[in-house]
């Protein structure tokens, strides 16, 4: 099977998120087909690893790529027109995932090496559980999220999240009553909110570092007896932020109303001067480029496991990221294959580098 035959045939398979059995069978499958241990583990995950061990029988150096096999809702009719592949997925993040395996399965691994590429469930969601899952069984000495950034881009950092469910319910009353009525309250305090990250964002030109909310839904409703009105709001947020006193602040502005916080992730942010991206700075050199260093305003899976690795960690993968979501998601394929070269490349180096380094280190203490 060709890369753009597998990335074709994995888009075509629907998996939300929580839905994504079929999708995670048969990205195990096709691992296996590419000469890879391939397995679906407890959460779910798909999860294909290939090795080589050093003359000693070791393997002194381990490299996780972690994507994710689920999607948002939106049915695209999966098609290649003018050299582009439309479907949901393609950008997010199917098109990085199958990049990550096609990657995988041709690059040539130093002595000493393990590779382990994750197709992560649940990553759309606000539960995560495929990373979560991985980040108790694994601790590689570096990690490549998959998503997409271009490819010749990587992401060293993504904002944080919280999320807010509002809920008030009052007695009916009369639309020409003084009493200011559960939608208008709901509303209100939606407002009050936005003026809080309007004060705080003050004097920060990039958007990495501000408060962005999103009024996510809105609902009201009525019984005859009792109004009720429900917002749900998502906040993105920046590095070092107190969120205890941001959500303290919004439960007192909530007043009667009850408010749910939760889904909360930190911002994390790696560097550029990491063995990692050195490793993709070469490859994107010797394709006759130049890298490109991106702070993405969403949130991945390098929110989870990032803080609990902390390994040289970034994300990489085709696709344009404003597609996301959108009805018109699509990749272009010619910067899916050069995604592979890419990375097959960047892979190499970093393997034959690092794993060279750590065994010249556990020989020198050896002697010592």
């Amino acid at each position: 099977m060709n890369a753009v035959e597998f990335l074709q045939q994995f888009v075509s398979i629907a998996s939300l998120s929580g839905q994504e059995e079929a999708a995670a069978n048969f990205l195990a499958s096709s691992m296996a087909g590419l000469g890879m241990e391939a397995f679906v583990d407890e959460a779910g995950n798909a999860v294909g690893k290939r090795e080589c061990r050093d003359h000693d029988g070791r393997i002194i150096y381990e490299i996780m790529l972690l994507g994710h096999i689920d999607t948002v809702p939106g049915v695209i009719p999966v098609r290649i027109e003018n050299e582009r592949l439309y479907g949901r997925g393609t950008v997010d993040a199917k098109g990085p995932l199958a990049t990550f395996v096609m990657a995988a399965a041709r690059t040539e691994l130093a002595p000493g090496t393990r590779l382990i590429v994750v197709g992560a469930v649940e990553e759309e969601s606000a539960t995560s559980k495929g990373a979560r899952h991985v980040a108790k069984q694994y601790q590689p000495d570096s990690c490549i999220i998959g998503e997409p950034s271009g490819w010749d881009g990587v992401t060293l950092g993504y904002k944080g999240r919280v999320l807010m469910d509002y809920e008030l319910r009052r007695p009916m009353g009369h639309t020409a009553g003084r009493e200011e009525g559960a939608a208008e309250t709901a509303v209100a305090w939606w407002h009050e909110l936005s003026q809080v990250t309007a004060e705080f964002n003050q004097g920060k030109e990039r958007l990495f570092e501000q408060l962005i909310p999103s009024l996510r839904q809105i609902q009201t409703d009525s019984d005859g007896l009792t109004n009720s009105a429900s917002l749900k709001v998502g906040i993105r947020l920046p590095p070092d932020f107190d969120i205890s006193v941001f959500t303290e602040t919004a439960t007192r502005l909530a007043g009667d109303a009850t408010l749910h916080c939760f889904a909360y992730e930190p911002a994390y942010q790696s560097n550029r001067r990491t063995p990692l991206a050195r490793a993709f700075n070469q490859a994107l050199r010797k394709a006759g480029t130049k890298l490109r260093f991106k702070l993405k305003t969403g949130t991945s899976d390098m929110n989870v496991v990032g803080p609990i690795w902390n390994c040289p960690i970034l994300a990489y993968g085709p696709g344009d990221s404003s597609l996301d979501h959108t009805p018109d998601e699509h990749i272009h394929l010619v910067e899916y294959k050069q995604s592979i070269q890419v990375l097959q490349e960047a892979i190499h180096t970093l393997s034959s580098q690092e794993a060279t380094y750590t065994r010249k280190s556990i020989s020198e203490e050896k002697l010592l």
